[in-house]
């Protein structure tokens, strides 16, 4: 079964490499406007949109207008995407799931460009249409790719997206069984704690970098515009936050990996992390980051020939006694340990909630309910 598998490496492109991608980044930007500022002045002038068949065919064109010559040198595949990015922005405003497309802008540090085909990954060193081979930090063996995507970061460092398809073979699942089976209890004190009693301590990056964060803001708040060191303060403020992102990325990567190779059925409970990003614990939902680490296990398990199910959000996790079933209503959030007045077990909170998050999802899988 073919499945699409990403993979991410940095590129250490000398300076004339560097310079190129830059104009690539550029060219994509200034074709994005353009598509986008002509639909807005048709619109206004007609009521109606231009069909994108019709920018399409005007790419060529583009090419010859006085001033705009040097996109000849650009990969024709590039220009096409960035009207395809175009469209997509506009479709995603009228399905509501974003707001109406901006205009890029040219000095924002983060620049992108995708091209869709001709990419190829050979001995550390990444083939890219037009400029050549750039080396890169290869990390893992690809196949044949389908698309890349190519990302300056805040901090000026270059990446490359690659989306390449891999062939899953099909085999029937394993047996649900609860010896190994596993049951994950996500929360701020500790960032997960499981059905063997393993608990996982929250990193909180951001929290540790944000004096860090802080100060550097400041320093960049401080300085005058358009001045060397007001860019020099933008730079360090860059790579403080990217650090935390690399700190973070780096460990739910291998949390996930972890709870995969270890287990067979893996259980995790359903939280609302967008309402809940919108409450004073925001900076704490965010910087735990466990929607990510969620979207990690599902697509890993499915990977590994695993089993992963997500318990309903209104499970009563921790306040139902694992080994007598007894519902505890008057438990408040505050009480972390707690002893089940039915059959007298004392209960860590955490752990309990894990241990019925499993029994849960066993139940759930052997009664045939849809896993995720």
């Amino acid at each position: 079964m073919p499945e699409n598998k990403v993979y991410r490496f940095k590129l250490n492109p000398n300076k004339a490499q560097e310079s190129t991608l830059n104009n690539f980044a550029g060219a994509r930007r200034r074709i994005f406007n353009w598509a986008l500022g002509r639909q807005i002045a048709t619109y206004k002038a007609t009521g109606k949109s231009i069909p994108w068949s019709t920018l399409s065919a005007e790419l060529p064109t583009l090419k010859n207008i006085p001033g705009l010559e040097w996109l000849k040198e650009i990969d024709s595949q590039l220009l096409q995407q960035a009207l395809a990015d175009c469209k997509k922005a506009f479709i995603n405003f009228i399905e509501k799931r974003a707001g109406f497309p901006q205009f890029k802008r040219k000095h924002d540090a983060r620049q992108s460009f995708r091209i869709p085909q001709r990419v190829k990954v050979d001995n550390g060193r990444v083939y890219i249409p037009k400029i050549g081979w750039i080396k890169i930090r290869q990390s893992q063996v690809t196949g044949p790719t389908k698309s890349a995507t190519f990302k300056r970061n805040a901090v000026g460092e270059w990446h490359v997206t690659l989306v390449a398809e891999i062939h899953i073979a099909k085999q029937p699942l394993p047996e649900v069984k609860t010896e190994t089976a596993i049951g994950i209890d996500v929360g701020f004190a500790r960032f997960a704690t499981d059905s063997n009693g393993v608990a996982t301590e929250n990193p909180r990056f951001f929290r540790k970098g944000e004096r860090k964060i802080k100060r550097a803001s400041r320093k960049l708040s401080r300085c005058k515009n358009g001045s060397a060191n007001k860019a020099k303060a933008r730079h360090a403020l860059a790579k403080a936050h990217e650090k935390v992102s690399n700190q973070r990325r780096d460990f739910t990567d291998k949390f996930s990996t972890s709870i995969v190779e270890k287990n067979v059925t893996i259980a995790c409970e359903t939280l609302n992390l967008k309402g809940m990003s919108k409450t004073k614990l925001a900076k704490s939902v965010q910087d735990a980051a466990h929607g990510e680490v969620f979207r990690q296990l599902e697509y890993k398990a499915k990977w590994n020939n695993r089993r992963f199910v997500k318990i309903g959000q209104w499970f009563p996790s921790s306040k139902m006694c694992s080994c007598c079933g007894y519902r505890n209503q008057d438990l408040s959030l505050s009480e972390r340990f707690w002893t089940c007045p039915d059959c007298g077990t004392h209960h860590d909170r955490d752990l309990n909630a894990a241990t019925n998050i499993r029994d849960e999802g066993v139940r759930m899988l052997a009664v045939g309910h849809p896993e995720s």
